[in-house]
């Protein structure tokens, strides 16, 4: 959500783990265990979903993996929301574009600038701040905008203190191999802003990263038998079979 603050989460395991290998395992950093899944985008897809063939939106991530099926090897939430489950700035899929990019000043992480993109173009992704996303003119296949940026050309966000007082769950995705690797992250304990920042820096070699949201954070991954439930979502990013 646009502030990240509603009541937390439980796992709950939804089916047996399939045979083929999961994209996601346990990573620790700072005492503390982060689940990771990794995406070569040369032999998956990664993608943003919102809105199903009713015009609603997924609302929760069980919906999604059972309206996509096995072809969706992991999802989890994917960017800001306001009350009504709509993107608070850009969502693009498959290339059209449902919500402009949004460069208001305001309340809240989304706000803490700057704040940045995560998009998808063929078989490469990249996290950039809006204001170089913007001069870039980048005409991705999917992309959903966030904030604030955790790294931004291999240093952590200035505004990102040490460890500041605020703790929560939270997820994000940073790239990596040029962008040939796309890596989303989720803490399983509340960790501070510094921390899961530094995960991304240092533990994970991610030049780049964006926070997408605290509290809500949820992961569906089945190959680890791991199925989150929380409050109804917004955008939703998670990686399929080409």
């Amino acid at each position: 959500m646009l502030l990240g603050d509603v009541a937390g989460l439980a796992p709950l395991p939804a089916r047996a783990a399939p045979a083929t290998a999961s994209p996601c395992k346990a990573v620790q950093s700072e005492g503390e265990t982060f689940t990771i899944c990794t995406v070569d985008l040369r032999r998956e897809r990664v993608r943003v979903f919102w809105l199903g063939t009713d015009g609603l939106p997924y609302s929760s991530l069980s919906t999604l993996g059972e309206k996509i099926g096995p072809k969706l090897s992991f999802a989890m939430n994917g960017g800001m929301y306001d009350k009504g489950q709509a993107p608070v700035g850009l969502y693009v899929e498959e290339g059209r574009e449902m919500k402009g990019v949004s460069t208001a000043n305001g309340p809240g992480n989304f706000h803490l600038k700057p704040n940045g993109i995560f998009y998808v173009k063929g078989e490469r992704a990249g996290v950039a701040d809006t204001a170089r996303y913007l001069r870039q003119k980048i005409k991705p296949d999917f992309a959903t905008q966030s904030g604030p940026m955790l790294v931004i050309d291999g240093k952590i966000h200035p505004k990102i203190s040490t460890d500041g007082p605020s703790q929560k769950i939270r997820n994000g995705v940073g790239v990596r191999d040029d962008g040939r690797t796309a890596i989303f992250a989720i803490s399983e304990r509340p960790v501070t802003f510094g921390s899961f920042a530094r995960l991304f820096k240092d533990t994970l070699g991610c030049a780049n990263a964006l926070f997408l949201d605290g509290s809500v954070s949820s992961l569906y991954a089945p190959g680890i038998n791991r199925s989150d439930i929380s409050p109804p979502l917004g955008p939703l990013v998670g990686a399929v079979a080409k």
